[in-house]
C-alpha cells in the first residue's frame, strides 16, 4: 500500500500546527501606542452647532491581521456611546449640540485584553432655547383650575420648569414648579388674585459644572374674574328658639352659573343638598344648638356662609339617681327621675310625665322606683320625661345608670401558703373570702405583733401576710382575720382555728443515741443495737447512723416512730470507736446526737484460751527452771568435791594442818554450825614464819572462792563451837609453780571427804561421770581457791538442798 498520502497528511497537520503557533505568538505581540480625542470645531460652541468628536488610536503589533478596536465614549464618566471596529478611529457627532451636551469627554480604546484611555476634553455649549408657554384659558374665574404647558423642544435632558404670575403692581409670584419630566411639562394652575396679570415660564438645567437658567418665555396676559356664587342663608323665625319650635333654614345662590350645587351642613354632617337653592325645616331640640354652614360649589370653586342658632330648653334633661350609692344584695334601693323647669310660663311640672326603663323596657310610669337589690335587679336603668308645649310634644331621656348590687363579703378563711406550716420557721398566711365585691380589705391580727392590712382591688389578687415563727400549735388559735368591703357593715371574722387543718410539721429534737447492751458491756461476737430516739417531732422521722472511723453512713432508715434502731451483727474489735446518729423529718432540719464511744471486749472463749496458753507457758518455764537448777546443782557438787580434795601444801610443818579429829568434827557439825573453819590453825609463830619464808610473787594471785557443801553432822561426835567466821580453803603455789604439800595431807583429805566422796561416787554412778577427784584436783590446782560459807545466823540453819 502506498504511504505517500499518509505522509502528505502528516505534513499538512504539522503546517497547521506551525501556523497556529505563529498566530498565537502574534496575538501576544501588540501594544497600544496612543489614544487621542479631538473636538471640532472647538471646545466651546453655541447651542445648535454641529460638534464632531473624533477618537484616534495607534497600535503596534506583530503582523496581526484584522485587529479590532473597541471605542467607548463617556461624558462626565457616564458612557454615551460604544462601538467595535477594525478601523483605528471613531467619529461621533452632536447635531445640534445643546447645553445638556456640555461636560468632560473621554475616549477609551480596548484591544483584546489591553485598554487605554485618552486625555479628557471639555466641551462647553453656551446658550439655551427660549421656552414656549401655552394656556387653555386666559380669562379664568378666581380659584378655577385651568391647564398650562411650558416646553423647550430642542433641548435635551430633564428640564426643571417654573410658572410665574406678574401682577398689575409689578410684583412677581411663583405659582408652581412641577417635577421634571423631560424637555416639556403640562400642569394645572389656579389663580386667586382677581384682576389683570401676566403669566410666563422658564426652566433650568442641572449640569456637572453647575445650574444654567434659560430666558423667560413670552408673557401671556390673563384676566381673573370674580365668580359670584356666595350663598345667602336665612333662619326663620329666629336664630334663637325654644325647644319644640319649628325652625326653617333657607340657603340659595343668586344669579348662579350653570351646574351650581348648594349644601346645608352642621358639624361636618350634611343636613340637605340641592341645586342652586334649598329650604330645611325641623323641630328644634336642645341638642340642635350650634353652627350651620351653607356651601355653594361650582366645579372646584367653593363659597360658604355661616349662621349660629341657639335652642333654649324649656326644662332640663332628666336625671336618674339611685340611693344608696353602695348597694349590697339584700339592701333596698330607690331610683328617682327629676328635671329642672327653665320656662315655667310655657310648661309646668304637672304636665311632665315620667317613666323608668330597664334595658329599654318600661318598669314603672312614675318618677320613683324602689326594690330590693338582688342579682336579677342588676342592669342598665334610664328614665324619660315627656312634655307638651303649645305647638309640639317632645320627650327627653336621661343618661344610663348602671345598677349592680355588691356582694357582701363572706366569712374569710385562714390558710397557710403552700399548705405546710413548720414550727420554728417563718411562714405566710392567706386570708381569702369566697364571695364579696371588690375591693376587700383584709386585716390580720397576730398576738404580740402589729396588725397588718392588705387590700384586694383586682380579681386574681390575694391577701398574703408574713408571720413570724411560732413554736407551739396552740398559738394558732389566737390568729384572727377580718374581711370588709363596706363602711356600713361590720367585718367578717375568720378564726385561727382554721389553721389547725393545715399540715403542721414539728422539727425533731436533738436525738439521743443509746446502745444495747451498754457501751461498756460489749464483747466480740455479740449483736449491738444502736437506738436513736427523739423526744418530739412530726412523723415520719429519718434516722442515719455513722461511725467516726468509717466514711459514709452505716445505715439510714425512716420510721413512723420517735425511735429508730440499727443492729450491728457479730461485732468485732475493729468496730470499736465513736458512733452518732442524725435525725430529720419533713421539716428539713437535721439534728445530730452526741458521740457514744463503744469498747469491744475480748470474747470469753478467747480469754480461756489465753489463760490456758499462759498456764502452759508458766509450766514450761517452771520445768525449764527445775531442769536448769538441777544441772547447776550437780555442777556445784562436782566443783565442791574437787575443791575440798585439794589441800594447800606448805614447805613448813607448822603450816595449816587438818587433823583427823578436826576433820571428824567438821563432818559432824550441824548445818547451823558450819561457820567454823574446817582447817585447824597452827601457831601464829609458825604462820608468821611460813609467811616470811614465802617469797611474794611479782603480781599476787587473786584468791578464788567457792561454797563448801554442808555435811550432815554425826550425832556421835562432839559439837563444834558455833561461829560466824568463813572457812577458806586456800591453795597456794610454790615459787616454782608446784603446790607445797605438808605431811599427813593424804590422811586429812581422806578423812574430810569420807562422806562426800561416797555421795559423789553415787552421783558418778547415776550420771555416768567417771572422772576422779584426782582429776578435779589437777584441773584446779593452779588457782587459789576460797570457799566462802555465809553466816546465816544462829538458829537459822541453811537447809540442805534436795538433790
Amino acid at each position: 500500500m502506498d504511504s505517500r498520502p499518509t505522509n502528505l497528511m502528516l505534513l499538512l497537520l504539522l503546517t497547521c500546527l506551525l501556523h497556529s503557533w505563529q498566530c498565537a505568538r502574534g496575538q501576544s505581540s501588540y501594544t497600544i501606542d496612543t489614544v487621542s480625542l479631538t473636538i471640532l470645531p472647538s471646545s466651546t460652541v453655541q447651542s445648535g452647532t454641529l460638534v464632531t468628536l473624533r477618537c484616534q488610536v495607534r497600535v503596534s503589533h506583530d503582523n496581526i491581521p484584522h485587529l479590532t478596536h473597541t471605542f467607548q465614549l463617556s461624558r462626565d464618566d457616564i458612557p454615551i456611546n460604544s462601538s467595535t471596529t477594525t478601523e483605528d478611529s471613531l467619529v461621533y457627532e452632536l447635531n445640534p449640540a445643546r447645553a445638556a451636551d456640555s461636560g468632560s469627554y473621554e475616549c477609551r480604546v480596548t484591544v483584546k485584553d489591553k485598554s487605554r484611555p485618552s486625555y479628557s476634553q471639555k466641551l462647553d455649549v453656551t446658550g439655551l432655547q427660549t421656552p414656549i408657554l401655552y394656556l387653555n384659558k386666559t380669562s379664568p374665574y378666581g380659584s378655577e383650575e385651568f391647564t398650562a404647558s411650558c416646553s423647550a423642544p430642542e433641548e435635551k435632558g430633564f428640564l426643571i420648569f417654573r410658572f410665574f404670575q406678574k401682577l398689575r403692581n409689578g410684583k412677581i409670584q411663583k405659582i408652581k414648579q412641577p417635577a421634571p419630566t423631560g424637555n416639556s411639562v403640562e400642569t394645572t394652575l389656579v389663580l386667586r388674585v382677581i384682576g389683570d396679570s401676566h403669566l410666563y415660564c422658564d426652566y433650568e438645567v442641572n449640569l456637572v459644572s453647575g445650574v444654567r437658567l434659560s430666558n423667560s418665555s413670552e408673557e401671556i396676559p390673563v384676566i381673573v374674574r370674580e365668580l359670584y356664587i356666595s350663598p345667602i342663608m336665612n333662619v326663620l323665625p329666629s336664630p334663637e328658639v325654644y325647644e319644640g319650635e319649628i325652625i326653617e333654614v333657607v340657603c340659595k345662590v343668586v344669579n348662579p352659573p350653570k351646574n351650581v350645587e348648594v349644601f346645608l351642613t352642621r358639624d361636618r354632617r350634611i343636613l340637605k343638598q340641592a341645586p342652586v337653592s334649598l329650604s330645611h325645616r325641623f323641630i328644634a331640640k336642645e341638642g340642635d344648638s350650634g353652627e350651620l354652614a351653607c356651601k355653594a360649589e361650582w366645579g372646584n370653586v367653593h363659597k360658604e356662609t355661616y349662621k349660629t342658632i341657639k335652642v333654649k330648653e324649656l326644662f332640663s334633661k332628666p336625671q336618674l339617681t339611685v340611693k344608696p350609692v353602695d348597694i349590697f344584695e339584700g339592701d333596698h334601693f330607690q331610683l328617682t327621675c327629676s328635671v329642672s323647669i327653665y320656662v315655667p310660663e310655657k310648661i309646668s311640672n304637672e304636665s311632665i310625665k315620667f317613666s323608668i326603663y330597664k334595658h329599654n323596657k318600661e318598669i314603672t310610669s312614675s318618677y320613683t322606683y324602689m326594690t330590693v337589690a338582688q342579682p336579677s335587679k342588676n342592669g342598665n336603668y334610664t328614665c324619660k320625661a315627656q312634655a307638651a308645649s303649645l305647638t309640639h310634644n317632645f320627650i327627653k331621656e336621661s343618661q344610663t345608670v348602671v345598677v349592680k348590687a355588691k356582694v357582701p363579703v363572706s366569712k374569710p378563711m385562714l390558710s397557710v401558703v403552700g399548705g405546710t406550716l413548720v414550727l420554728g420557721k417563718r411562714f405566710q398566711l392567706l386570708c381569702h373570702s369566697d364571695n364579696g365585691t371588690l375591693p376587700i380589705t383584709y386585716t390580720l391580727r397576730i398576738p404580740e405583733s402589729l396588725t397588718t392590712v392588705a387590700v384586694v382591688n383586682k380579681p386574681g389578687e390575694r391577701a398574703i401576710f408574713n408571720s413570724s415563727a411560732i413554736y407551739k400549735t396552740s398559738v394558732l388559735n389566737n390568729f384572727l382575720c377580718h374581711a370588709k368591703n363596706s363602711q356600713k357593715r361590720p367585718p367578717e371574722v375568720g378564726l385561727g382555728q382554721q389553721l389547725l387543718r393545715s399540715h403542721i410539721i414539728e422539727p425533731v429534737s436533738r436525738p439521743v443515741l443509746t446502745t444495747l447492751p451498754g457501751a461498756g458491756d460489749i464483747s466480740e461476737g455479740q449483736d449491738v443495737t444502736l437506738l436513736c430516739s427523739v423526744q418530739r417531732g412530726s412523723l415520719p422521722v429519718s434516722y442515719t447512723w455513722y461511725h467516726t472511723e468509717t466514711k459514709g453512713a452505716l445505715a439510714s432508715q425512716t420510721f413512723n416512730n420517735l425511735e429508730g434502731s440499727h443492729t450491728i451483727g457479730d461485732v468485732q474489735e475493729e468496730q470499736r470507736g465513736g458512733y452518732y446518729c442524725v435525725s430529720s423529718n419533713p421539716a428539713n432540719e437535721t439534728k445530730q446526737s452526741l458521740t457514744v464511744t463503744i469498747a469491744v471486749k475480748m470474747a470469753g472463749w478467747k480469754k480461756g484460751l489465753v489463760a490456758v496458753i499462759i498456764i502452759c507457758i508458766l509450766l514450761i518455764l517452771a520445768l525449764i527452771l527445775i531442769v536448769v537448777f538441777k544441772r547447776r546443782l550437780l555442777l556445784f557438787k562436782r566443783r565442791r568435791t574437787g575443791e575440798l580434795s585439794v589441800k594447800s601444801a606448805s614447805t613448813k610443818a607448822e603450816r595449816l594442818s587438818l587433823t583427823q579429829a578436826e576433820a571428824n568434827d567438821a563432818a559432824n557439825v550441824t548445818p547451823g554450825m558450819i561457820g567454823k573453819s574446817v582447817w585447824s590453825e597452827h601457831a601464829s609463830g609458825s604462820e608468821s614464819e611460813d609467811q616470811s619464808s614465802v617469797t611474794a610473787p611479782e603480781k599476787p594471785q587473786e584468791p578464788r572462792y567457792t561454797e563448801v557443801q554442808p555435811i550432815q553432822a554425826d550425832p556421835n561426835r562432839a559439837p563444834v563451837k558455833k561461829g560466824t567466821e568463813t572457812v577458806y580453803s586456800e591453795v597456794r603455789k610454790s615459787k616454782q609453780g608446784a603446790p607445797e604439800q605438808a605431811d599427813g595431807g593424804s590422811l586429812e583429805y581422806a578423812e574430810l571427804n569420807h562422806d562426800t566422796h561416797h555421795s559423789h561416787s553415787e552421783d558418778q554412778g547415776n550420771h555416768g561421770d567417771h572422772h576422779t577427784v584426782q582429776e578435779d584436783y589437777i584441773d584446779e590446782i593452779d588457782d587459789n581457791v576460797l570457799i566462802p560459807i555465809p553466816d546465816h545466823g544462829e538458829g537459822n540453819p541453811d537447809p540442805t538442798p534436795d538433790c
